[in-house]
């Protein structure tokens, strides 16, 4: 299957530690590795304004539950469960919805599942690429610093001389 870089107003479930996975500057081993991935996935959201839910397994005694981070929901699994459950009982949950969701996982029981609930999948490779493009998937970012010919220009139309 095909996927292109174009972004829909769809909202994602993300299995988070297999996204982190494919970050490079987002590692497992960090101890804050989950707080950056949702800071992250903000960004991302107040950008594309989209939808997130993530989900980890593994949590800390006293923090499974759901948490809002902005735009982004977390959901933390305790040691009882696993994101990958939840992300298939969340999709299940969303019945005909289902379709109007992408599942990011590049687990293939993730992928199974979301398929058979008629979500759409996309791999955490393609959206570990989203995050670094951004939005548009253009792959550009602009340096907000201006360039010395921007500088001289915008200058000149307020009536300033630059200086040599």
């Amino acid at each position: 299957m095909l996927f292109s870089h174009k972004i829909t107003r769809m909202p994602y479930l993300i299995d988070g530690h297999n996204l982190i996975g494919k970050l490079p500057d987002i590692h497992l081993d960090q101890a804050d590795d989950e707080e950056r991935l949702i800071e992250r996935l903000a960004a991302f959201c107040r950008t594309a304004r989209k939808q997130v839910e993530v989900y980890f397994d593994r949590a800390a005694p006293g923090r499974a539950g759901r948490v809002r981070h902005g735009p982004v929901t977390a959901v933390f699994i305790s040691a009882a469960g696993t994101a990958d459950a939840a992300i298939a009982r969340r999709v299940q949950g969303l019945g005909r919805a289902a379709q109007n969701w992408t599942v990011v996982s590049s687990d293939n029981a993730v992928q199974a599942s979301a398929r058979a609930g008629r979500a759409r999948v996309m791999p955490s490779e393609q959206f570990a690429g989203l995050l670094r493009s951004g939005p548009s998937g253009s792959g550009a970012t602009r340096d907000p610093k201006p360039g010395e010919d921007e500088l001289a220009e915008w200058l000149r139309l307020f009536g300033e001389e630059p200086d040599d």
